[in-house]
């Protein structure tokens, strides 16, 4: 059995633990927050600590799921201690520098540090890139998200949820973009260069909140992030997807919906073929966060490469820089190379 000890009881840590604690292999040993109340509530062994909760529990993995100026410290911390895999919450750290050294350090030391990007394991993206990839559009020629969550409205956005949200100088692509960055290279391939318009909607937040970015991706393929945190789209749950997507290719197109289905059409016909039901797992993001540790836990059972270990998803940080670079330079912004 692997013993997991978690850092941060905030909203979101609520997924993580119920990931864990569905898996057979691991256990939850400990839970530490800065704040007691939130770590007590958990039901677990509770910390304010994390270099405690690790003498205490002796865990072999440390899960951190806390703001992204706290990862440095927590990675560099968990780096002493004698663990078998550290998972990091996007986004990675605070700056592409910073997530450059904490990879270092983590290679140094031998201990896998994956980061936690879970929107890759979504089913609809996994089913649709599957068709994809068995040809059933054709060759891929373009694809469209629109990031409509309709959270961001109001001088209450965010705040009962994720209230730093509010203070984050990068927001819409840093905190949430990466998202479909990451997603988009998973289907993909890393793109060769991108051009970013990016605008503040709701005054009361300090960064970006609406934007739009192309991305080249190669063999012609492109793909369009239309984002606006202030919109919503049709959907009971408008945080299942989060938005609605467009996958067309030579011979046909895919309709992401915003509960979790997707069809495919072929061309010239009226009719559309179910590829994956709505979704109805009663969680974040078709059951991701569990999908995600699942198989982070397979690979280090079985010796497998890991998906979005710290050294790839780099990439990922290095693409989101570039964003923000073009969206200043009112330009296209080429990358270094499909390798980067």
């Amino acid at each position: 059995m692997l013993k997991v000890a978690c850092l941060g009881a905030g909203f979101f840590s609520q997924f993580h633990r119920d990931g864990w604690e569905r898996i057979d292999q691991t256990e939850i040993v400990g839970v530490a927050d800065h704040d007691p109340d939130k770590a007590s509530a958990t039901g677990y062994p509770s910390y304010t600590s994390l270099s405690d909760m690790l003498a205490a529990t002796a865990p072999d993995i440390l899960d951190i799921a806390v703001p992204p100026s706290a990862h440095a410290e927590a990675i560099r911390t968990g780096l002493n201690a004698d663990l078998k895999l550290i998972i990091c919450q996007k986004p990675f750290c605070t700056s592409l520098e910073e997530a450059r050294e904490m990879t270092a350090l983590a290679q140094a030391k031998g201990i896998p540090l994956i980061i936690h990007e879970n929107f890759r394991f979504q089913p609809w993206y996994r089913v649709i890139k599957s068709a994809i990839d068995d040809g059933a559009i054709g060759a891929p020629l373009q694809a469209t998200f629109r990031l409509r969550p309709g959270d961001g409205q109001g001088p209450d956005a965010y705040l009962a949820r994720q209230p730093y949200f509010q203070q984050m100088e990068r927001f819409l692509i840093h905190e949430t973009g990466v998202h479909y960055i990451d997603t988009f290279r998973f289907m993909f391939g890393n793109p060769t260069a991108l051009y970013a318009d990016l605008r503040k909607v709701n005054p009361v937040i300090a960064g970006e909140d609406a934007g739009l970015v192309m991305f080249d991706h190669p063999n012609g393929m492109r793909c369009l992030l239309d984002g606006n945190r202030n919109l919503d789209h049709a959907a009971t749950n408008t945080r299942c997807t989060m938005g609605e997507g467009l996958f067309e290719g030579t011979e046909g197109t895919i309709t992401l919906m915003g509960d979790g289905s997707a069809q495919l059409r072929q061309f010239g016909s009226t009719i559309a073929k179910e590829i994956i039901s709505q979704d109805n797992s009663g969680t974040f993001g078709g059951d991701c966060t569990f999908s995600l540790q699942k198989c982070a836990v397979e690979c280090l059972v079985d010796g497998g490469a890991f998906e979005n270990d710290a050294n790839d998803y780099l990439k990922v940080i290095e693409i989101e820089a570039a964003v923000y670079r073009s969206a200043r330079l009112m330009r296209k912004v080429e990358l270094l190379s499909n390798d980067q």
